[in-house]
């Protein structure tokens, strides 16, 4: 019998996003950084070895990202998954689906999920026929000797169908996020007899955490506010999937984590605990970010990792081409103010591939570094970071001007001085990947004006734009689904898949070529009065 006097400290510790940042470098020079899991890990054992009852639980999005995690996927996948030898490693508690676990498709997330000694948890993606969990495990329960049994339950946001290819989460469903909430920590309150209820959700907040104003479009992405705020008995809410850092706030009552994303930090949530009459109870909470900065790389995880990481930097320094002129890009605003060789090349390439006289693709990050004088695959996985593959989609003239609308909304309205990125594309997270840059049309936006009003000059083939026209427009997989929030797109005849990652259509391509030229039609710009 426990006696009524005892007290502990439940310690859980996160990581999300991780993306497969399992080193800390950065592949695009090779030089160290103070992020990956390396330095996490010595985090991860220094608080183990302080705290007596720990969790470690990994929040999402960790077996895509970086050229270690692609060359694994595509090229070494039969050998043991890197990203979820290292967790094994550190004896993680669980991990949960991300949405990014589905991108190499269902096949290689069977496989990590097989190798993983850990359950993975998502209580709201479910067979589509039976209804049942789809991956086995909606939640842990983990007793501590003497203390309290703690729940936590993994959820996922359920707006992947609107970005995933339908072979890659084919028989499956993705119930919404809060219901299956509701649903599930009940369960774990009432017939589990949890005394704590950890959930750990793959989404973030729609709404501001001070005001409650929307800060996005509210369509089911994120939930995190709507968690905290309806359903009864969260004592915890671990979240990710927006990169953003936050720790020291409660939200409905409720102790809300984020831990960024690649490394960057170490979530952890300490519940001070005492055991009355009426069982356990919560006397204080508490969660801070742990920079791993200057922490020493965990020699074990680097050891472990070196095998995957040789023949990744042997593949990614790979000759595949040289380029005449210059496609480097050292300006990344001006780049998305007026037209650059680089985002025209891939343009091209989408359009040459595909067979469609229009195309769009933007500058995914601010780190992207553009190609030198002689390409290697190092050049092209840290300007295309993402797996994506091309769709052509039938649209109207409308929904392009309705695009370039939503693309236009990406900068503040000018009004003097340096052009701004507007908060809609920089809050909660930075989202240059989501302002896209047009081939095969002329256009011009205003940015002086208010959104929704910015583009001008729209022309194709030397004529107006047809707004009740059809046209083919070649894009990536992700924004042809709607991803980005252009609705537009959502639901359009798909004209030609082309299912090969865009990585190595453009390595192809050069390799084909030999040599490619930095060229320049300037047909877009964006201005202002």
């Amino acid at each position: 019998m426990i006696n009524s006097s005892i007290k502990q400290t439940v310690t859980i510790l996160q990581t999300s996003d991780l993306h497969g940042f399992m080193l800390p470098i950065q592949y695009a020079n090779n030089k160290s950084a103070d992020i990956g899991f390396a330095r996490i890990a010595t985090l991860i054992e220094s608080e183990r070895a302080l705290q007596d009852a720990v969790l470690v639980i990994d929040n999402g999005d960790l077996i895509q990202g970086t050229p270690l995690a692609y060359h694994h996927a595509r090229l070494d996948a039969a050998a043991p998954n890197p990203m979820i030898s290292s967790l094994n490693k550190l004896h993680y508690d669980a991990a949960v689906m991300g949405n990014h676990e589905f991108n190499y498709g269902l096949p290689l997330l069977h496989k990590a999920v097989k190798e993983s000694e850990f359950p993975w948890l998502s209580a709201n993606i479910v067979d589509n026929e039976s209804g049942e969990p789809y991956f086995g495990q909606p939640y842990i329960l983990k007793e501590f000797d003497n203390g309290p049994t703690v729940a936590v339950l993994g959820l996922t946001t359920p707006y992947i169908p609107n970005w995933e290819k339908a072979e890659h989460i084919a028989g499956l469903r993705f119930d919404d996020a809060v219901e299956s909430a509701q649903k599930w920590v009940a369960y774990l309150r009432n017939e589990k007899k949890a005394d704590i209820v950890v959930v750990s959700y793959h989404g973030g907040f729609e709404r501001d955490l001070d005001t409650g104003e929307p800060t996005e479009p509210l369509t089911g992405e994120n939930q995190g506010y709507r968690l905290c705020q309806e359903v009864k008995g969260i004592d915890v809410l671990l979240t990710g999937h927006q990169h953003r850092s936050i720790a020291g706030k409660r939200l409905g009552g409720v102790t809300i984590m984020q831990p960024g994303s690649q490394g960057a930090f170490l979530g952890k949530v300490q519940l001070h605990m005492e055991h009355t009459e009426n069982g356990w109870h919560i006397l204080e909470s508490t969660s801070e970010l742990l920079s791993p900065s200057g922490v020493q790389p965990q020699a074990e995880i680097v050891e472990l990792l070196q095998p995957n990481e040789a023949l990744t930097q042997k593949w990614l320094d790979q000759p595949i081409g040289k380029l005449l002129g210059d496609m480097r890009v050292t300006d990344p605003m001006a780049l998305r103010l007026k037209e650059h060789p680089l985002i025209e090349f891939i343009n091209r390439v989408q359009m040459e591939l595909s067979g469609a006289s229009i195309s769009n693709t933007a500058l995914f990050d601010n780190i992207s570094p553009g190609f030198p004088p002689n390409i290697t695959m190092r050049d092209i996985v840290s300007n295309y970071i993402y797996p994506n593959t091309l769709q052509v989609l039938r649209v109207s003239g409308q929904d392009i001007k309705d695009a370039l609308e939503h693309s236009a909304a990406y900068f503040a309205q000018y009004k003097g001085g340096p052009v701004q990125v507007s908060t809609a594309f920089s809050e909660p997270k930075p989202q240059h990947y989501n302002y896209d840059m047009w081939e095969g049309i002329t256009y011009k936006l205003n940015i002086s004006r208010p959104e929704g009003e910015r583009v001008q000059s729209l022309g194709y083939q030397g004529q107006p734009l047809d707004m009740d026209g059809q046209y083919e427009v070649v894009m990536n997989n992700y924004r042809a689904g709607g991803g980005g929030n252009y609705t537009m797109f959502h639901g359009k005849p798909v004209v030609k898949d082309i299912p090969t990652d865009m990585a190595e259509l453009l390595a192809s391509y050069i390799i084909e070529k030999g040599t490619i030229e930095a060229a320049l039609n300037s047909n877009w710009e964006v201005i202002w009065d």
